[in-house]
């Protein structure tokens, strides 16, 4: 497929007027790019380099959790398509429940990763409610405490290669990984400048140090806790984060009510156009291209 050819089924598949494309929209054009005859000559052709390279590579870097956040086409403000690796190293951190600023949609190309949406509720678990604004794209995040909440698993779904999921900007969810996964991810256009992030709360966590993505998540620096069930409890033993002294973790660890805000992450780092390169060239090989 062509450069121009994926953009032009991007903005004909999200429309272009005034009105936000629906998830179930951004959805499927985002199966149909992910197919394997339609992603990988796309890939190839990008992993040539003399397209929009500087600012794919500007945009894409390591993160925390483990995986590898690699833009493919840049189409801010209407649209921003990515490849996510999920390399499933041993011991990968976990991610916050957050939602988004504008509706997202991902289509597994390999491996598998599991979905869980949540809801506000009075008898859910107890978590720290935290409001998320950014310095413009690509720039430093900015996190403000909002106070005590209860959130409630609504549902957990496993989704494998082939499979997609579009997700409104205001659904509460999280997603792990647990082995190497190659995803196709779409942000559509902001429907709002503030993302929210949920932290389980815990009786005594370990201060590890914290980062977040572009979907404003807040990222635990241990082993997954698990779902928030309709029990009360959260599951397994993952370490809540936090660098410095906050509102919520102390310098001892100790979970703490009120207070200021939690230290903001240090800025992203790019990745070298050189492994930029590489892996979209070893993902156009694996998808026979």
């Amino acid at each position: 497929m062509e450069v121009e050819e994926a953009r032009r089924l991007l903005v004909e598949g999200l429309g272009a007027g005034p009105e936000p494309p629906s998830p179930e929209s951004a959805r499927q054009v985002t199966a149909q790019l992910a197919h394997p005859g339609t992603l990988g000559p796309l890939v190839r052709r990008l992993s040539v380099g003399d397209l929009e390279l500087a600012e794919c590579v500007r945009l894409s870097y390591r993160h925390v959790l483990g995986f590898d956040k690699m833009l493919l086409l840049p189409g801010a403000p209407r649209f921003m398509l990515r490849i996510h690796f999920w390399h499933g190293a041993a011991g990968a951190v976990s991610e916050d429940i957050h939602n988004h600023r504008c509706a997202i949609a991902s289509a597994v190309v390999r491996g598998r990763v599991r979905m869980e949406c949540y809801e506000p509720a009075a008898d859910g678990v107890p978590a720290v409610a935290y409001r998320e604004t950014i310095d413009g794209p690509g720039g430093a995040w900015r996190l403000r405490r909002v106070g005590e909440a209860r959130l409630r698993l609504l549902h957990t779904e496993q989704y494998g290669a082939g499979r997609s999921y579009g997700l409104a900007a205001r659904t509460l969810h999280r997603v792990v990984s647990e082995e190497p996964t190659v995803t196709l991810f779409l942000e559509t256009a902001p429907q709002r400048s503030v993302t929210d992030v949920y932290v389980r709360s815990r009786s005594r966590v370990r201060d590890c140090g914290s980062d977040r993505d572009d979907r404003g998540s807040v990222r635990d620096s241990g082993s997954d806790p698990g779902p928030i069930g309709g029990n009360g409890r959260s599951g397994g033993t993952g370490r809540t984060t936090g660098t410095g002294r906050t509102g919520e973790v102390r310098s001892g660890g100790e979970v703490r009510s009120g207070g200021a805000e939690r230290a903001d992450p240090p800025p992203k780092t790019p990745l070298p156009p050189a492994v930029y390169l590489a892996e979209l060239g070893a993902l156009a090989a694996s998808l026979g291209y």
